[in-house]
């Protein structure tokens, strides 16, 4: 029989057959066509899971296997985190659904949390047991209702921690499901790139791979004396956590709220620094405003890269204090932007996130006897009014109107 990749169930990884053939991003079985061109056994359907036996949830067919597993449940030991990317407009005047898509998938469980632009994290592990149904099921369910609810298609990466399921999604093409076990975890990490890893970026992994670290099960098997001599101890003990799959981050609610994001999105591969400058000004410009105008200010800053090959890369840093001041937050934007080392990385979005925010009332603020930092705020502060006045384009820095 045919059947689908489920990592440590009998399927290869990155194109190693299954049994029957199946490749590692084949998501269906022999039989009929189902969503987005794979096939499921026992014929076509929108909806139809790649199962085969009788009719189950929202009209997919439930018996005999689920989504991700040849004949058998779309659940594994320790499979509960769900890692939810859906396919969103990038258009500037879309409307912002991701609100409406969190509260879709708080109708399954409370542990949802955001990651803007486009993607959620949700712990099913409970909701198992509350609506007996496996992580197969709930991913489907979770498809069928943000399609049918909002229009939107979506990829899911499951696996037993956020960092796996993250991983998993990435892999995952939209409207599929790519589950990862604890027991197939050694298979699926073992010959993963090291810059597949989350937090590893083209330079450190450059440095990784100068020492013979190319892959995450060579970093496994490394000792943590060896990584923590080539990255400084934390980073060290970080990554090889990471390279064993563990995570002990939990899945955190309501981080939409303490939390303010903007994206930016390039036609095509951006290789030239100074764009990716100018587009990080242009967020830093948008973050800024928005936090001026809700009277809030944030204490850290993120910057997620997304890659031509869809891979992406995660810095966040603290900032000196908390502010809402737009130069603050693009000295650390660009911060962050020269410690990835992107030389010739074919970049093809940046995601800014603001976070820890918390009233700009209650903020501390360092005095400065620097009369071009009292200035800048006046200017900036003049700035917002026009804005306020004459449109969200009235004022804009010289390096983005040239």
């Amino acid at each position: 029989m045919s059947g689908p990749v489920r990592y440590g169930e009998g399927a290869g990884l990155d194109g190693e057959g299954a049994t029957g053939g199946a490749g590692s991003y084949q998501e269906g079985a022999a039989g009929g066509a189902g969503l987005y061109g794979e096939d499921a056994a026992g014929g076509a359907g929108s909806y139809q899971e790649g199962v085969a036996g009788g009719a189950g949830l929202y009209g997919e067919d439930a018996a005999g296997g689920a989504e991700g597993v040849p004949g058998g449940p779309g659940d594994g030991p320790g499979a509960g985190v769900l890692c939810v990317r859906f396919r969103l407009s990038r258009e500037p005047d879309a409307p912002d659904l991701l609100p409406a898509l969190l509260a879709t998938a708080e109708g399954l469980t409370p542990l949802v949390q955001a990651l803007p632009p486009d993607t959620a994290l949700a712990d099913v592990r409970g909701a198992r047991r509350y609506f007996g149904r496996d992580v197969a099921e709930l991913a489907a369910l979770v498809r069928v209702r943000t399609l049918a609810l909002h229009g939107v298609v979506c990829a899911i990466g499951v696996g037993p921690t956020p960092l796996i399921a993250r991983m998993a999604a990435r892999e995952a093409r939209f409207g599929t499901t790519v589950t990862v076990t604890e027991d197939g975890l050694a298979d699926y990490l073992d010959r993963k790139p090291v810059i597949a890893l989350p937090g590893v970026g083209p330079a450190t992994a450059r440095t990784l791979c100068s020492y013979g670290l190319d892959s995450a099960g060579r970093v496994a098997a490394a000792p943590l004396g060896t990584l923590q001599r080539i990255l400084g101890a934390r980073a060290g003990r970080e990554l090889r956590a990471r390279a064993h799959g563990i995570d002990p981050t939990p899945v955190t609610p309501d981080a939409l709220s303490r939390a303010l994001s903007a994206h930016r999105a390039f036609d095509r591969d951006e290789l030239d620094r100074d764009r990716r400058r100018r587009a990080l000004l242009s967020l830093t410009e948008e973050l800024g405003a928005r936090l001026r105008a809700e009277e809030q200010v944030c204490a850290s800053l993120q910057l997620t890269v997304r890659y031509a090959d869809r891979s992406t890369t995660v810095r966040s840093r603290a900032l000196p204090e908390p502010t809402a001041h737009t130069r603050a937050l693009t000295a650390a934007a660009y911060g962050l932007h020269e410690a990835l080392g992107l030389q010739r990385a074919r970049v093809r979005g940046l995601v800014l996130r603001a976070e820890g925010l918390r009233p700009a009332a209650g903020a501390a603020h360092q005095l400065s006897l620097d009369p071009e930092d009292d200035k800048a705020h006046r200017l900036e502060a003049a700035a917002d009014r026009a804005r306020r006045r004459f449109g969200a384009g009235a004022v804009v820095p010289g390096t983005l109107a040239a």
